[in-house]
């Protein structure tokens, strides 16, 4: 996709997002009998979840696993041994898996700043793709994307797994059914407690044994490696969230979930204009993202807010996460234990669904991309919506690092401020190139 207005006004609805349309791809489709050869790019805590997740679902078969680090490609490859799966090779380039033609489809758990590039250079090798949220770190990245499926011709589906989960879905049907009222005002959350000394702060140092910290990096800065800017050990999700190079902190780790929700119940409409407030107010570590932030997004027809709190905990409708939609007649709170809708009148009683047979959401999701790769279906969580979302997390990080409310102008994808432009450009480090 070119850069100038035009085509991205082409490639985007008009303000106030209209519902996606389900269109057919041309192609070859695979007869209902036969197995989907995927690949695995990226298989630390995230990829192996994601692995064993597919291992559920007749129709896929794990062909091949790939990481940069020796230890987690060993670990992983043993995993799908344990699974069934016999004669699954294990790489520590992602470009063998691409050029592997017997491989049809990808599961991109890479960290967030390798998605875009993963995901455009799949869909040019002719396969499908799977890749986590969110879909990139700088906004202009995420057109390529979207544009990368729709010339190839390919089935990508993003890991927003909440939209194929059925409390989310009830949600949805709830909202637009008019049952709440008219809605406002819709919340989205997060609390927890972290120690004061967070993550620590390690000294930068030589790679451990095994792992290739330039590839690691890939189109990301060049940066002394240290063990919180990669951040894989036991029994934690890997640090490199918190560092601004390589993802966008818990905005767009959890907030990529709470607020894809609210744009799934409105049709994928975008906000308007964004403010953030937040900071590192407590957590003394290494890292670089807030460990406390509140955004305010401007909808077309509602004011949404995310809130971010990591030094208490204290819980907002009895959850301490979660999407609420606030109405006339009801309010509407949803996460992934189920939802209750609380009237605004005492003498209605509270109703709430928490059947635990309704809380699955990654292997209804992973069903869904299997579905779709043989209809040719755009899938529930399609790279466009993902796409969407993610812009909207970005912007609330830009918000806050350049103490700016923002416009966005969704029909040509970026923001009205000229001075913040240029951070909404991806400079990839050489040799790298995004090209569709």
């Amino acid at each position: 996709m070119a850069h100038d207005g035009t085509d991205r006004r082409a490639f985007l609805k008009a303000a106030g997002g209209a519902a996606l349309t389900t269109s057919l791809f041309p192609g070859n489709v695979r007869g209902a009998n036969d197995r989907i050869s995927l690949g695995f790019i990226g298989v630390g805590q995230m990829g192996s979840g994601n692995l064993g997740y597919a291992a559920k679902v007749p129709g896929f078969q794990i062909s091949a696993v790939c990481d940069v680090y020796q230890p987690t490609l060993e670990r992983a490859q043993a995993q799908a041994n344990r699974l069934g799966f016999e004669g699954v090779k294990a790489v520590r380039d992602f470009r063998e898996i691409l050029a592997d033609q017997s491989i049809d489809a990808v599961c991109i758990s890479a960290p967030d700043h390798w998605h875009p590039y993963m995901t455009v250079e799949a869909c040019k090798a002719g396969k499908d793709v799977y890749v986590e949220k969110p879909a990139f770190v700088f906004i202009d990245e995420g057109p390529k994307m979207v544009e990368a499926a729709r010339k190839y011709k390919r089935v990508v589906q993003a890991g927003t797994m909440q939209r194929s989960g059925r409390f989310f879905q009830k949600a949805r049907e709830i909202v637009k059914s008019g049952e709440l009222g008219e809605i406002t005002f819709c919340r989205t959350f997060q609390a927890g407690t972290t120690k004061k000394e967070g993550w620590g702060k390690p000294p930068d140092a030589a790679p451990p044994k095994g792992l290739d910290w330039d590839l690691w990096l890939g189109p990301a800065p060049r940066r002394a490696f240290n063990a919180n800017r990669w951040g894989v050990a036991p029994d934690r999700w890997s640090t490199f969230r918190y560092f601004w190079d390589y993802a966008g902190g818990a905005m767009t780790d959890w907030g990529v979930h709470l607020l894809d929700i609210v744009q799934y119940v409105y049709d994928e409409a975008m906000p308007v204009s964004i403010s953030a407030q937040g900071g590192r107010f407590y957590v003394d570590d290494n890292v670089e993202t807030p460990d406390t932030m509140m955004v305010t997004y401007r909808y077309p027809a509602f004011v949404a807010s995310y809130e971010s709190r990591t030094a208490n905990p204290y819980p907002m409708y009895d959850n301490t996460y979660g999407t609420s939609f606030h109405g006339t007649k009801a309010t509407l709170m949803v996460n992934r234990g189920g939802y209750s809708i609380f009237p605004n009148y005492k003498s209605t009683p509270v109703v709430e669904e928490k059947t635990k047979a309704m809380s699955d959401t990654n292997v209804p999701h992973w069903n869904n991309w299997l579905a779709c790769i043989r209809s040719r279906q755009k899938p529930v969580s399609d790279i466009e919506t993902c796409v969407r979302t993610t812009a909207t997390c970005v912007l609330a990080n830009l918000s806050l690092r350049h103490g700016v409310t923002l416009d966005w102008d969704e029909r040509a994808f970026t923001v009205k401020q000229a001075a913040i432009q240029p951070f909404l450009k991806h400079n990839y480090r050489s040799p790298w190139k995004l090209e569709v």
